[in-house]
């Protein structure tokens, strides 16, 4: 299956605070705060969304066709992106502006705080969908510039390709017409718990009539795992991957859609293909950045035997063989 996946591009600077946001809150306060929080360390990182979910389609084999926009800086990133299976000859390099950029900090608990740079994505509206060279089987549309994002579902709709919607981070910016226009029709949505009801709020429609104008609702639950929902369908709930070993939380739900994606690409169950998602999202949550993981078949399959049983290990293990 050829998969193109489009969103951000983007560098992660990521930092750690010893202490909990929480504790440096006034609650009456809150309408004006002004804080500066002493971080330990400080990683650069590569990031984006879009460039996440490629790059772990890459690694396992699936050779995914990235579309977004990229900055004067790209040339390195790309060159990273392409060692590790990702085509990136759709990708718009602007001349003038840098790739965008996420700084984000998290606490002792997990809990973060972010700002995000568009820079060169503001020129993600101007890619045309339609003119990637391999027509795609499936168009997952990630957080992007938001005009970039409703012209990409727009177009794989009018080209009949499945599309999977994860408009994540950009719910905040969407306005109620938006909303709808992303999600409906959508094969696939991917959301997160706190995005689930961001999107009930957004689009005006309740879950169950959200629901009946997609195929599969797949929302992120953390340390729960992954719950699965569709109109013909009981719900799901697929536990997580478990750890002791968390070092950093960031990437983690755009590993998990790598995973999920591959498996549906290989034609496996939704069940199946989930598990893989927990797998790939444990890994990431056990290194710092969101793709400098280490990614073995023998890990893979051992974390899903771990978690799922020996019978998922074996019915997963032949397609992972691949991934080195």
């Amino acid at each position: 299956m050829r998969i193109v996946v489009t969103g951000s591009i983007a560098t992660d600077h990521l930092m750690v605070f010893p202490g909990r946001f929480a504790e440096q809150l006034i609650k009456e306060r809150l309408e004006r705060i002004s804080l500066s929080f002493l971080a330990d360390g400080l990683e650069v990182r590569r990031g984006g969304v879009a460039a996440n979910i490629s790059f772990g389609l890459g690694r396992l084999g699936l050779e995914p066709a990235l579309v977004g926009a990229a900055g004067l800086d790209f040339a390195e990133y790309d060159a990273w992106l392409r060692t590790h299976g990702v085509d990136t000859s759709a990708v718009r390099v602007s001349t003038s502006l840098h790739t965008a950029r996420f700084v984000c900090t998290t606490d002792q608990d997990q809990n973060q705080i972010a700002t995000f740079y568009a820079g060169a994505m503001a020129e993600a509206p101007r890619i045309d969908l339609a003119r990637v060279a391999a027509r795609p089987e499936l168009v997952l549309v990630g957080a992007d510039d938001p005009e970039a994002m409703l012209r990409h579902t727009a177009t794989a709709h009018r080209l009949g390709i499945p599309v999977a919607a994860d408009p994540s981070q950009q719910l905040a910016r969407l306005d109620r017409d938006q909303a709808r226009l992303l999600v409906d029709g959508a094969r696939w949505l991917f959301t997160n718990e706190y995005e689930e009801a961001l999107l009930v709020e957004r689009t005006g429609w309740a879950k169950d009539e959200l629901l009946g104008r997609v195929g599969t609702w797949i929302t992120t639950l953390g340390e729960n795992g992954v719950r699965l929902a569709g109109r013909d369908a009981p719900e799901l709930g697929i536990p997580a991957v478990p750890t002791d070993r968390i070092a950093d939380p960031t990437g983690a739900g755009d590993a998990f859609r790598s995973g999920f994606l591959a498996g549906t690409a290989w034609g496996w169950t939704q069940t199946q293909a989930a598990r893989l998602g927990c797998a790939m999202a444990t890994t990431v949550l056990e290194s710092v950045g969101t793709q400098e993981y280490k990614l073995t078949s023998a890990d893979l399959v051992a974390r899903i035997e771990r978690a799922y049983g020996a019978d998922a290990a074996r019915a997963a293990e032949p397609r992972l063989a691949r991934v080195s």
